[in-house]
């Protein structure tokens, strides 16, 4: 699972997690942003982070964390 915080002031705002495959929103303007987001190229952006990163050294950490 990917998950990517963005937090201010100790308050989480947004964050793109894997598993739902795209951004939530915590507070009024974490919702607005996400809204913004998953419409935008930041959405492709995490997608791609996620194949070429995640994906490609998973079978790594798994066999690490064995």
């Amino acid at each position: 699972e990917y998950i990517d915080s963005y937090v201010f002031n100790k308050v989480e705002d947004i964050r793109f997690n894997s598993t739902v495959g795209k951004y939530v929103g915590y507070t009024e303007h974490g919702v607005k942003n996400a809204e913004a987001w998953n419409k935008g190229s930041e959405l492709v952006q995490e997608l791609g982070a996620l194949e070429r990163y995640c994906k490609h050294n998973a079978a790594n950490h798994y066999s690490a964390i064995l």
